[in-house]
């Protein structure tokens, strides 16, 4: 059984974070309670603190733990206590979160299981990562095919921003998925994405980029995930386009650069199925909530291939003790090709 109490990351007034201790929230219908064994850092992390008008929230959206105790309304054999489970919740705008020690969250959307052979630490970083590539490949793009049916056909695509930890996952699940995998990163990071599937890397910093691109792919260019969305990111990409033009995958939006080029922002936040407020407001319909549990079947069966590896880990020693670290150093920017990772055990004053 879960204690009553819990130590956790909240956001101050001051749009700062301090770990104290709150209560552990209850499991409502539909939900599972989560003893969190790890959980990681996303950029999501510190824009919710920065631009959130409502202090109190418990921070922090991907985890990995437990599952302590699965609430009524939920579907039998779904969840069950003991299982090993990552995922994603809407941290930051209520009283669960990743950075503590226990959470809540749907049993149905926006959770898998824990892939076979991969540790707490490697499936905590699964949550964002994940869903958004699937998102950014299958919703966000059409009739691209998936590593359940790969192709023969080596279509190109475009992975802008390869280094980021969307880039990491949408990288490898479009390599297993048969396509041809151009990468935009930073040259220090070029030998170690060719080792997660990347066929061909440019830099971003090249003045040339987008006419490299170009003549690699001899105009055939149509595809394109922008997994950085900001920073002229999207009008390098519809350059890289041919005559036809293309469509980027964003995971922020701007508007279409070019008359010939379309754009589609997809939201992990939105995988969770439910309503919700902030950063934009969101209605979940029952078709959406369908959709979001094929999304996570379809994230969960690529896992299940075995074919998958975690991003590079940057484990801090203090486990939540360490968050405000954390926000600060991806906040400078320093953050590239690794995840920030935080045991929770290692808080100090928390038992394993």
């Amino acid at each position: 059984m879960a204690p009553l109490r819990q130590k956790a990351i909240v956001i101050k007034e001051d749009k700062t974070v301090v770990l104290k201790e709150v209560d552990v929230p209850k499991v409502g219908p539909g939900q599972i309670l989560v003893r969190v064994i790890a959980a990681a850092q996303n950029p999501t992390d510190w824009k919710t603190l920065k631009t959130l008008d409502k202090p109190g929230g418990l921070l922090g959206v991907d985890y990995a733990g437990v599952v302590e105790e699965v609430g009524p309304d939920v579907p039998e054999g779904l969840r069950h206590v003991g299982e090993h489970v990552c995922g994603t919740v809407h941290g930051g705008i209520g009283p669960t979160g990743a950075f503590s020690e226990y959470l809540v969250g749907s049993a149905k959307w926006g959770v898998i299981p824990t892939p076979a052979g991969w540790s707490f630490e490697d499936a905590a970083q699964i949550g964002v990562a994940g869903f958004t590539a699937i998102q950014t490949l299958w919703e966000a793009q059409k009739g691209l095919p998936t590593p359940l049916a790969p192709t023969t056909t080596p279509i190109p695509i475009l992975v802008y921003g390869g280094s980021s930890a969307v880039g990491f996952y949408t990288i490898q699940f479009a390599k297993l998925s048969g396509l041809r995998v151009l990468v935009t990163a930073s040259p220090r990071n070029f030998d170690l994405l060719k080792e997660y599937g990347a066929d061909e890397l440019f830099d971003y910093k090249d003045p040339e980029v987008s006419q490299k691109i170009k003549a690699a792919t001899g105009g055939k260019l149509k595809h394109a995930v922008d997994t950085i969305s900001e920073a002229g990111s999207g009008d390098i990409i519809a350059a890289a386009f041919g005559e036809d033009g293309g469509h980027i995958s964003q995971i922020l939006w701007y508007p279409s650069p070019k008359e010939n080029v379309t754009v589609h922002f997809t939201l992990a936040y939105e995988i969770g199925g439910e309503d919700f407020e902030h950063p934009i407001h969101f209605k979940a319909t029952a078709e959406h909530q369908e959709y979001c549990e094929k999304v996570g079947k379809l994230l969960a069966d690529i896992l299940a291939l075995g074919k998958v590896k975690p991003m590079p880990k940057l484990i801090l020693p203090n486990g939540l003790a360490s968050v405000e670290e954390g926000l600060g150093y991806m906040m400078s920017g320093k953050v590239s090709a690794q995840k920030i990772t935080y045991r929770i055990a290692d808080t100090p004053g928390v038992s394993a």
